[in-house]
């Protein structure tokens, strides 16, 4: 017998194939489960019952039987699902089967007791009925059962009070109050009480509701104006004592005070109002006083006097102030109107040092400048409180010292406080102490601003040696700084020294980096003007272009020349510009060439006026591609640029030069090759003129010797972009005639 291979794949249904994990489920659930949840969920769609038309009695027993039939087995499937029974009892209701219906509902109570729904059906049903004593006892068994189910209680007054049970609906109240309820409930007692008229019992409700609910501030202010309201005015005031009695000042809430303060003015009792603020301002702190303030602030506002008024609003800022500062201490803005305010507000002396003592006690986290910007001025700000508005000498000079202790010099420093101690100890006629504070700041942290400040400080007492001293001192720590050469420069001249001036001069041009070179040598160049060194003016300018080669030199070179009246030495120096300035863009040499006409116009005759017009350029439109972002042909522009004579006439030479060299090439390879010459053949070869006779180039060359009479034209003609392209084809013709003429 054949026996196929067990390794055979077995084919499956396409159903399970398309599931991925054959293994069983965690969670098992039985055919019974799904059917009950199937009927739990009405999934299955039930026909509607036919509607039956009962005739007589006995069909309408039948009827009533399998109407039972069907809830019973609704219970007997689901015991525990209340609404069944719920429903049935009021099916059993509704045909008037009352007995039938309270039979059900104790059924139901006999499967769950605690549940609360079935207990209020069960009450309204007798309730609807009007069975009063029956509806009483099912309440009664509620509430001995579930004595924390507000319902009970409530639909059990509500129900005593509708039948005008009035002291049964109280005797109710006083067992629910035994179980010390919430706050509502007592609220609804109270107002019960009042519905009739009970004022002396919603008091007495009131005190046993705050033996038990005495820890919220708001219930005692809720008896307070249950007095307030029916005119026990006393008996308002001993309710808020007893409530600031009962909490004390560590429990106090600042909206209890506010409260009572505001039911003394009520009461017109203003000092005993303003009394109840203050005890709150001194006992609670400012975190938890913000209400007192702006109640107080209103009060005075109502019955104060103006420097009350004044009083409460600085108290307010001033608590803002300090919540502000508890918050974060490092905001030294807060710091300055803090004590901007106790400034204009005149406060005692200790009271402002104490708030300048706590803000610079604030010393910024991190050793960086930018942080320690504004925490600088609290000393600043310090200083000169104790030294102006206190006289305090002793106590200004220790602020300063205190603060040149704090500040990181080793990291960075403030000029501004070594000078303000420096001139505190002018004022103080300490010159020896103020110089000794200037010359600790350059020793242990050498600023600029130190030294001119320290300079400006021995200027004024006329000590020039000492400015010389330190004009050297600043020169070596700072020698890229060309307004301390020029100011050291000065001094010398004010002083009538001036060659030591030029000497200092000299030094400061050789510097190899200077941070505004185009000032000093400005400055060197006026300070020889000014000592009418004519020469010198001229080497300087040498010196200068030979380092650079700008317009702004040349111009003010010229500038000097035309000064002093020596226009031919101004006009060979516009000739070296113009020469000098050929490579320079066309903007610059065209404001030369402006300059030198206007100076030709002044101080010239008409030829060498013309001279300098034939050098003006010719404005000429052009054409040239745009290249999109991508590097593609966008188009062309038009744009306008300027063609000078001069630049034609050296590209005309840069021709005859290589037609020059072309020819002596040609020459020398006739030599070599013994190539017998025919005259007659050389003599019908054009000439280098004749060939360049008739081009643009050849009349370029003409116009620049002077030979063609007509002058040059107008700058503002317009010409063809085609010129350039016509000499490129001129040259490569010559060319190619030229290599044919050399190969023959």
């Amino acid at each position: 017998m054949d026996f196929e291979s067990s390794n055979k794949q077995i084919r499956l249904p396409k159903k399970a194939e398309r599931v991925k994990n054959k293994a069983a489920a965690p969670l098992q659930i039985t055919a019974e489960q799904l059917l009950r949840e199937a009927k739990e969920r009405e999934l299955e769609i039930v026909p509607r019952a036919p509607r039956v038309r009962v005739n007589d009695p006995e069909e309408a027993a039948e009827q009533a039987r399998k109407k039972r039939k069907e809830f019973e087995d609704n219970i007997r499937k689901n015991r525990n699902q209340i609404a069944n029974w719920i429903k049935y009892a009021k099916w059993e209701e509704s045909i008037g089967e009352i007995e039938r219906s309270r039979s059900v509902f104790e059924r139901g109570l006999d499967v769950d007791h605690r549940n609360i729904t079935i207990w209020l059906q069960y009450a309204e049903m007798e309730m609807r009925n009007k069975q009063i004593n029956h509806a009483r006892n099912i309440w009664d068994r509620a509430v001995q059962i579930l004595p924390r189910a507000t319902q009970f209680w409530l639909k059990y007054t509500y129900m005593e009070e509708l039948v005008e049970n009035i002291p049964g609906a109280r005797q109710v109240f006083e067992r629910w109050m035994e179980w010390e309820p919430n706050e509502q409930a007592w609220q609804t007692y109270i107002n019960f009480e009042l519905r009739y008229k009970e004022i002396d019992r919603s008091r007495d409700i009131y005190q046993r509701f705050l033996h038990v609910h005495g820890h919220d501030y708001k219930n005692w202010v809720r008896y307070a104006r249950f007095e307030e309201r029916f005119g026990y005015a006393g008996n308002a005031r001993a309710a808020f004592e007893a409530a600031i009695e009962f909490f004390g000042d560590d429990n106090l809430d600042e909206q209890l005070l506010v409260q009572f303060a505001k039911f003394e003015e009520r009461q017109k009792e203003v000092e005993r109002a303003r009394a109840i603020y203050q005890y709150g301002l001194d006992r609670l702190p400012s975190s938890k006083s913000k209400g007192i303030f702006d109640g107080l602030a209103i009060h005075e506002k109502k019955y104060g006097e103006q420097l009350r008024i004044e009083n409460v609003i600085v108290s307010k800022r001033k608590r803002k102030y300090e919540d502000q500062l508890a918050h974060n201490s490092y905001d030294y803005d807060t710091w300055f109107d803090y004590v901007n305010l106790l400034m204009n507000e005149q406060v005692s002396r200790e009271e402002v040092e104490d708030v300048y003592e706590r803000a610079i006690a604030n010393i910024p986290p991190y050793e960086e400048k930018r942080y320690w910007r504004r925490y600088i001025y609290l000393w600043i700000y310090y200083a000169v409180y104790e030294e102006l508005d206190c006289e305090d000498i002793e106590r200004a000079r220790d602020v300063f010292k205190a603060c040149l202790d704090v500040i990181p010099h080793k990291k960075f420093t403030f000029a501004k406080i070594w000078i303000m101690f420096s001139q505190f100890e002018i004022r103080q006629l300490e010159l020896t102490q103020a110089r000794k504070i200037m010359g600790n700041a350059i020793g242990k942290c050498p600023k600029k601003k130190l030294f001119s400040s320290y300079i400006d400080m021995e200027l004024r007492f006329r000590e020039f040696d000492r400015c010389r001293t330190l004009y050297e001192k600043l020169v070596l720590f700072a020698p890229d700084n060309s307004s301390t050469w020029i100011k050291f420069a000065e001094l010398e001249t004010i002083l009538g020294d001036v060659d030591r001036a030029r000497a200092i001069f000299n030094m400061a041009i050789q510097q190899p980096a200077l941070d505004m070179p185009e000032v000093l040598w400005k400055a060197y160049i006026d300070f020889e003007i000014e000592q009418e060194e004519n020469d010198h003016v001229r080497r300087l300018y040498e010196t200068l272009l030979e380092r650079t080669n700008h317009i702004k030199v040349w111009i003010s070179w010229t500038e000097f020349e035309v000064r002093i009246e020596a226009f031919d030495k101004a006009r060979a120096t516009f000739k070296r510009a113009n020469d000098s300035l050929e490579s320079s863009p066309a903007e610059e040499r065209i404001l030369l060439l402006e300059t030198w006409l206007e100076f030709e116009r002044t101080h010239g005759n008409e030829e060498e006026q013309t001279a300098v017009e034939k050098l003006m350029p010719k404005r000429v439109k052009k054409r040239r591609p745009i290249l999109a972002e991508d590097g593609t042909d966008a188009g062309w522009e038009e744009y306008y640029d300027y063609i000078f004579p001069q630049d034609q006439a050296s590209k005309v030479s840069f021709k005859l030069l290589e037609a020059a060299r072309l020819w002596r090439e040609k020459q020398a390879a006739q030599k070599e090759n013994a190539i017998p010459v025919d005259r007659d053949a050389e003599s019908e070869l054009p000439s280098v003129s004749e060939q360049l006779e008739g081009s643009d180039d050849y009349e370029a060359v003409k116009r620049a010797r002077g030979e063609d009479g007509r002058g040059d034209e107008d700058s503002d003609v317009e010409m063809s972009s085609s010129s350039s392209s016509e000499d490129e084809e001129e040259e490569e013709r010559q060319r190619e005639s030229e290599s044919d003429g050399k190969s023959d």
